[in-house]
């Protein structure tokens, strides 16, 4: 299954009709998570999703009429996600379910039915809205669902497709990758990624505007207007890091066979409060997550080194350990190997994913010594259970 999201382009009654969906979906997931909670409390049992459906069509017509101006589909798919989040809690994936609120933005909601031409898309009881971008949305596939979502005053639309994605045979070199700060990402071909380090650039500005926003008095206009302000200040920074991010990750997916990374606990990074805003700017996890998925469409492979592999401080000439202090630039081993720590450390790590790929020609298997082989049998299936192999 895949999603392709895009910007809606609405008029003022849309708009509102857009806020009034995403309000009733709002609505009736807190409305049913109240539901379940109680009757949990007295009887030990929750309600299923299908009881709650029942329940809130008998009483919207009498104690919620105004839920009649939007499509039935908003709250018949808010219940349907509560119930996936309690799922998911049961399972221990996620914590328990909490209320929404609007004070983090209007939303979203979900429908099941739509249609969709070049130019614009169906959304039950709104009608036709255009879209930003053309001949973006699968039209001759069926679609399983569509969300609209709001966020910083815009609203995008993400429709969901199954579709069959031929994978292309990759015959690219096999590098490793080592994640920074600055840069971004060091190849082991000597190919750099720069980060653009969005919050630090906008910082000030948001700091400013985060003052202005405490100035203002609690449910006044001006305060949501700040309120608003703020919010796309954020949606920047967020947008700005994406794109780095899914450039880089795109053009290495694309142009390597096999691509070498380290588990990073970024969890114990950020521990360090002199590096913890950098780091999370830099959005460690997501870069990674970007390179799992991509290397599915195109042929690629991620070997995952151990986490306590030491790229950084091993030599990628001799392989002695060497003691490098976090403020060093550049690595020397007495072999007479100096570069910088980051190369030294991707070419380590190209070193372990070319261990994957001679162990896999030789014996047919995914197998990799100190690495963590992540692959899926296709693109239309799960990945593999993860193989360690000591």
């Amino acid at each position: 299954m895949k999603a392709y999201k895009t910007e809606l382009d609405s008029n003022n009654v849309q708009r509102t009709l857009l806020l009034k969906s995403a309000g009733t979906a709002r609505f009736a997931y807190n409305w049913g998570l109240a539901k379940m909670q109680e009757q949990f409390e007295q009887t030990g049992k929750s309600s299923t999703c299908l009881a709650l459906r029942r329940e809130l069509n008998g009483i919207k017509r009498t104690e919620f009429p105004w839920m009649l101006e939007v499509s039935k589909c908003c709250p018949q798919e808010a219940l349907r996600d509560l119930e996936v989040a309690y799922q998911r809690f049961f399972k221990g994936v996620s914590g328990h379910p909490t209320f929404k609120s609007k004070k983090n933005g209007a939303g979203s909601f979900t429908f099941s039915y739509t249609k969709v031409s070049s130019d614009r898309i169906q959304i039950p009881r709104i009608g036709d809205v255009r879209l930003k971008e053309r001949n973006y949305l699968p039209i001759d596939q069926h679609i399983l669902s569509a969300t609209v979502s709001e966020k910083a005053g815009r609203w995008f639309v993400s429709v969901l497709v199954r579709e069959e994605i031929k994978v292309p045979e990759n015959n690219g070199p096999v590098v490793g990758v080592d994640l920074n700060i600055a840069p971004l990402a060091v190849v082991s071909d000597k190919t750099e990624f720069a980060n653009p380090k969005a919050l630090r650039r906008n910082e000030r500005k948001l700091k400013r505007l985060q003052m202005s926003l405490s100035r203002k008095r609690k449910g006044s206009s001006n305060r949501n207007k700040a309120r608003q302000r703020v919010a796309k200040i954020h949606n920047r920074i967020a947008d700005i890091r994406g794109d780095a991010q899914h450039k880089a990750t795109t053009m290495l997916t694309k142009t390597k066979s096999v691509i070498g990374v380290e588990d990073l606990a970024v969890k114990n990074l950020v521990r360090n409060h002199k590096l913890a805003k950098a780091i999370s700017d830099a959005s460690f996890g997501e870069f990674r997550r970007q390179l799992e998925y991509k290397a599915k469409w195109y042929g690629s492979r991620i070997v995952v080194a151990d986490r306590w592999f030491p790229s950084t401080k091993k030599c990628c000439e001799c392989g002695k350990i060497n003691e490098i202090p976090l403020g060093q630039e550049i690595y020397t081993c007495d072999c007479g190997n100096t570069m910088s720590r980051h190369l030294n450390a991707a070419r380590n790590l190209e070193a372990v994913a070319l261990s994957f790929r001679e162990t896999l020609n030789a014996c047919g298997e995914l197998a990799a010594t100190e690495a963590t082989v992540m692959q899926a049998d296709s693109v239309n299936q799960e990945p593999n259970a993860i193989r360690e192999m000591s």
